[in-house]
């Protein structure tokens, strides 16, 4: 699957932003998507993730503890779109921003499976 992310953006302490990846493929209810974040001179690191349930469309969310009350994940399966509301930004969310998607392997702190695919990122800059 191929990822496109979009939404990032310059803004002040206490603003809002949406990301939005939009992925390929014709099998992405199944699939598990997630956001993570990489800042200057730090580690890649898992933001929030909306795993397939196995069956059906059940879903499940899974936040970092930085993420929890102030970020949402959601997926729109008929738009191929997974996005990330994130409010209350502070300068500590300043980062490249990308989405993973992943078949085989639940989304969270372990990253992505071999066969895992990464967007090409979005920066987000909160001003402060």
């Amino acid at each position: 699957v191929q990822l496109q992310a979009s939404g990032g953006g310059l803004v002040q302490t206490g603003a809002s932003l949406r990301l939005s990846c939009a992925a390929s493929g014709r099998t992405f209810t199944s699939y598990n998507m997630g956001w993570f974040r990489q800042a200057p001179a730090k580690e890649r690191e898992f933001i929030a993730a909306v795993n397939w349930g196995g069956s059906g469309s059940i879903y499940y969310t899974n936040y970092a503890d930085s993420a929890k009350g102030r970020f949402t994940i959601s997926r729109d399966n008929a738009k191929n779109t997974v996005y990330l509301q994130m409010n209350g930004l502070k300068p500590e969310d300043t980062a490249v921003y990308y989405c993973a998607a992943d078949r085989i392997q639940a989304m969270g702190p372990r990253g992505i499976s071999p066969i895992g695919s990464w967007g090409q990122g979005t920066q987000v800059t909160v001003s402060s």
